[in-house]
């Protein structure tokens, strides 16, 4: 059971655990997190982040992040959803944002496609050299099957479903 609202669910920290190769990089920037941050490190950040000392970034459950410490998270925007059903963003350390995938499920293969969150923000503009990983492959079959998509469907899927999140996070900061 989940007493601080701080464990992620199973799924994600499986994929977590089987790691990300970074091939000097040409391959995933990713540093997962073992749990969700608490509210005052999000609300701390996101103030930091917008210059916006009114907002707490509570609808953020961050998750990761690349090696510059941009963030990964779910974006608590379907009201009455579990997290599992919640879209997959990305805010990154320069001001890159971008919704990754429409959900957990589709995230397992997202990742298992050879993306990360960063990754699949910049796509189709950066270097990347995607390579399927069969460990998260093999995670993404035990818990989402009927949603296997390739990156790039995951990716497009999630731009024309929520195609105003740039805008609206750039209306947020000051």
């Amino acid at each position: 059971m989940d007493h601080d609202g701080r464990t992620l669910p199973t799924p994600l920290s499986e994929a977590h655990e089987a790691g990300f190769d970074y091939r000097d990089g040409a391959g995933v920037d990713f540093e997962p997190y073992s749990h969700f941050l608490d509210s005052a490190e999000i609300a701390e950040w996101w103030r930091a982040w917008t210059g916006n000392a009114e907002l707490d970034g509570s609808e953020f459950r961050v998750f990761g992040q690349d090696g510059t410490g941009g963030l990964a998270a779910f974006w608590l925007v379907r009201h009455g959803e579990p997290i599992e059903q919640q879209p997959v963003v990305f805010l990154g350390s320069e001001g890159e944002t971008g919704v990754v995938a429409q959900n957990l499920w589709v995230y397992l293969w997202l990742l298992a496609g050879g993306f990360g969150p960063w990754e699949a923000t910049a796509y189709p503009d950066h270097e990347h050299e995607p390579r399927t990983d069969e460990r998260l492959a093999e995670i993404a079959q035990r818990w989402a099957p009927s949603h296997r998509r390739s990156a790039n469907e995951v990716i497009a899927a999630a731009r024309e479903e929520f195609p105003g999140f740039e805008e609206l996070i750039g209306s947020l900061c000051r």
